[in-house]
């Protein structure tokens, strides 16, 4: 199943609104507000409703707290405007991504090769984690806490050289759902184009087909996305999150 329109109904339906079951979640019409990740607050939803004009103001309004927070839009949420809306509210948009989607077997089933020396290790211990995102700090706590609350929804990969980690990558496993979704990837520069990357996404992919996972979704840059549609990734739509900060 790669047909781009299927596999964006089932990212709408399933991977956009769901959150593990030891998160608070406050729903605001048809917002869904989550603040147990990290220290920002996080909004999404699979669809608007409906809402325009003053209606659509003001839920956006009700958003600007005492917390950061990220408001994630995608590039087929209607009406056209809300990106305009938001920054008239005092959102902030960031990078733009594009939403890929691919089976997980099709994925799982390449044959990547590691640059000789170079080994993937799953990790849990807090100083794995701390060495796995050194280029953004604050992501080790989250990532323990999350592997703390439940052990089985997420791994986290790392590739090493030595003592040296030079990439790393999760994969968040949604329960009660058919998605995989994979974070990370950023790999240190002097080991780029030596195929790390892809081994991550195959390793990760691997993992969600033994527990019958079918879907795996990544938010890709423009640096991966030609890596990700190489491997069988579908491009379904793009993602830009817009950030308030009191």
């Amino acid at each position: 199943m790669t047909d781009p329109s299927t596999l964006l109904a089932a990212y709408d339906q399933q991977a956009r609104t769901w959150f593990p079951d030891w998160v608070a979640v406050e729903r605001d019409g048809p917002l869904l507000r989550v603040s147990e990740l990290d220290d920002n607050d996080f909004i999404t939803y699979s669809s608007l409703g409906g809402l325009t004009g003053a209606d659509l103001d003001a839920l956006i309004a009700r958003q600007r707290r005492g917390r950061q927070v990220e408001w994630k839009t995608h590039g087929h949420d209607r009406p056209a405007d809300l990106g305009k809306r938001l920054r008239a509210a005092g959102f902030e948009p960031q990078e733009r991504e594009t939403v890929v989607v691919a089976p997980v077997a099709l994925v799982a089933g390449a044959l990547p090769a590691l640059p000789e020396g170079v080994r993937l290790r799953e990790v849990t211990a807090r100083a794995d984690l701390d060495r796995a995102v050194q280029d953004r700090p604050w992501l080790a706590g989250t990532l323990a806490r999350e592997l703390a609350e439940d052990p089985t929804g997420l791994t986290v990969v790392v590739a090493e050289a030595g003592d040296a980690v030079v990439s790393s990558g999760w994969v968040r496993f949604q329960h009660g759902t058919r998605f995989a979704t994979l974070w990370g990837g950023t790999t240190a520069p002097e080991w780029r184009r030596r195929g790390i990357y892809r081994a991550l996404v195959t390793y990760r992919a691997r993992l969600a087909h033994a527990r019958g996972f079918t879907l795996a979704q990544v938010d890709a840059l423009d640096t991966s996305r030609p890596i990700l549609e190489k491997m069988g990734f579908v491009a379904v739509t793009t993602t830009t999150p817009y950030v308030y900060t009191p």
